[in-house]
């Protein structure tokens, strides 16, 4: 958590499109460290990555365990696997503004909170 405040500026602005946007690095922060509590072996892998200008967006996978509280849901002790899209602004060397889109509803099925479709035959 400590990079952030060399990476990030004070300012700095999430929109995750799952609530209101987080401002200031103190809240993002926050939000940030109760993902690395929800899943404590998180590990993200950049599949790729395209950069112009002062944006960067990248497409990742993430995958950990349900070891605590995650979007108000008690730790589920599984597995998942999911994906996102970010975009970040990149200004004076610090992320300044970021756009996040993940597959909340497959992390979701995957924790059991809503129930998969089942497959056609």
């Amino acid at each position: 958590m400590a990079v952030m405040d060399d990476i990030c500026a004070t300012d700095y602005v999430l929109h995750a499109g799952t609530g209101p946007d987080i401002h200031g690095l103190k809240d993002n922060k926050q939000d940030t460290s109760e993902v690395f509590n929800a899943f404590p072996d998180v590990h993200f892998t950049i599949d790729d990555m395209v950069a112009e200008g002062d944006k960067v967006a990248v497409r990742w996978t993430m995958t950990g365990t349900h070891k605590g509280e995650f979007m108000g849901r008690p730790p589920t002790d599984k597995k998942v696997t999911g994906w996102g899209i970010t975009i970040d602004r990149i200004v004076g060397g610090k992320y300044v503004e970021s756009w996040v889109r993940y597959d909340n509803l497959g992390l979701m099925q995957q924790l059991g909170v809503v129930p998969t479709p089942k497959k056609e035959k």
